[in-house]
């Protein structure tokens, strides 16, 4: 099925080739993950990785993320350890971001790195962006496709919507399944969750069989998605509203007001995954018909709650 923007393919053996040949002259490209889309370039290219940058409007202390096809690419690049390999060995390919020390002779651009000692790899589940970085002889440094605050895409269009033609080439994917970032672990001393995913705490410890570190305030940021101001769809978000205002968007969980105007649900059955799904793509829609603000329930903070709060706590900051 054509569509109606000439930036936008579908994924074929052409487009593969091109998108190949793309990355490899220092290119850009929207490419689907199971998480959200993001804006994938050579890792080992400076010139690359400024343009992400660039094109983001993302400040250079907020670090990228590194996606490889398996971890004998990686090996090059971190350095790892037993928890590494028992949570590697559980979760991937999937959605759960690793923070590693990096290897001094690691050809990781620093500035994908924010010039830490550090490197912040994942090894992405998507079946099209595994594809890719089979083909390739680098990994992709690449962050969420949307501009620096803003909602993260969770399809091609979405990626369109924010850079129009800016990015010339956009891999459709469908709508990514997961549609929250990935979970971000810091593994260089002890176990430490910075970013909350759909793999939670729990799964973690259950794992490594110790427990985490509890999370800490840090001047200097560390990994992606601890910006104080984030996944902001560009309107007023409010929190744990028990009270509908009559004018504003209010989300919830379940089907209570199912026919009524201005609700929208999350998950119908309250489902947290599903409604982890849901949140960016409802964000997103519900500033499209032209809202001036969002109200949102009360999320529980379990299970996935945990970094769905995450996500529509820095939303809601001015």
């Amino acid at each position: 099925m054509k569509n109606n923007y000439s930036n936008i393919f579908a994924f074929n053996k052409k487009s593969l080739s091109k998108t190949i040949k793309y990355l490899n002259n220092g290119n850009i490209a929207g490419l689907p993950t199971e998480t959200v889309y993001g804006l994938g370039g050579n890792a080992y290219s400076r010139s690359s990785v400024k343009k992400i940058f660039e094109l983001k409007g993302r400040p250079k202390s907020n670090p990228l993320i590194i996606h490889y096809y398996n971890l004998g690419k990686a090996l090059k690049d971190v350095e790892i350890n037993k928890n590494f390999l028992k949570l590697y060995k559980k979760f991937c390919p999937g959605p759960i971001t690793f923070i590693l020390k990096k290897r001094i002779n690691s050809k990781i651009n620093p500035l994908a790195s924010a010039k830490l000692k550090t490197v912040a790899v994942r090894f992405p589940k998507h079946k099209i962006i595994r594809t890719i970085l089979k083909k390739i002889n680098f990994p992709l440094a690449m962050p969420s496709a949307n501009k620096s605050s803003n909602v993260s895409p969770v399809c091609a269009l979405d990626v369109v919507d924010e850079f129009k033609k800016k990015v010339k080439l956009v891999i459709d994917g469908g709508k990514s399944r997961i549609g929250i970032e990935s979970t971000v672990i810091d593994l260089t001393n002890f176990p430490q969750i910075l970013r909350p995913g759909i793999i939670d705490s729990n799964a973690i410890k259950k794992i490594l069989k110790s427990k985490l570190l509890k999370s800490s305030k840090s001047k200097r940021i560390r990994s992606p998605g601890m910006m104080r101001k984030h996944y902001s769809p560009g309107i007023p978000v409010l929190i744990n509203q028990t009270k509908h205002d009559k004018k504003s968007a209010f989300i919830y969980l379940g089907k209570k007001y199912k026919n009524n105007k201005n609700f929208y649900s999350l998950s119908e059955k309250s489902n947290l995954r599903e409604a982890a799904s849901n949140l960016y793509r409802l964000l997103r829609a519900i500033k499209m018909k032209g809202y001036r603000k969002i109200q949102i329930t009360r999320i529980p903070n379990k299970g996935s709650g945990i970094a769905i709060n995450d996500r529509i706590k820095r939303a809601s900051k001015n």
